[in-house]
């Protein structure tokens, strides 16, 4: 049944890169850096999902550690300068970002960790 939760988790990450790709949300270099990333961590979600070794442990800590440093800069530092938003209502919806960030992309970090060490 868990395994069930994992594959449907994947194909939503993968679905709803796919539709902000076909609606034009890669247009900066910093967003295509995020999708090459995203893309990373997903291949060791991959790995996990199917218990398949994929590459060498060591690679996947390094990728846990640096795609979990990139996604906290991303999405607290960078992504609200390149988003323009709106003066009202920007911190509540800040705020809401981050907690979704974490909502969304926490299983991800928890089998990447699971799957690197």
């Amino acid at each position: 049944m868990i395994q069930i939760f994992w594959y449907i988790y994947a194909a939503f990450l993968a679905t709803s890169t796919i539709a902000y790709l076909v609606h034009g949300g890669y247009k900066n270099i910093v967003f295509l850096i995020d999708l090459a990333v995203s893309a990373t961590a997903w291949v060791g979600l991959f790995g996990f999902v199917t218990h398949r070794e994929i590459l060498t442990p060591f690679f996947w800590q390094i990728v846990f550690v640096g795609a979990l440093l990139w996604d906290i800069f991303f999405y607290f530092f960078l992504k609200g300068t390149l988003v323009e938003a709106d003066a009202e209502g920007s911190r509540s919806m800040d705020l809401f970002a981050a907690v979704f960030m974490l909502f969304l992309l926490g299983p991800l970090y928890y089998a990447l960790f699971q799957y690197a060490f």
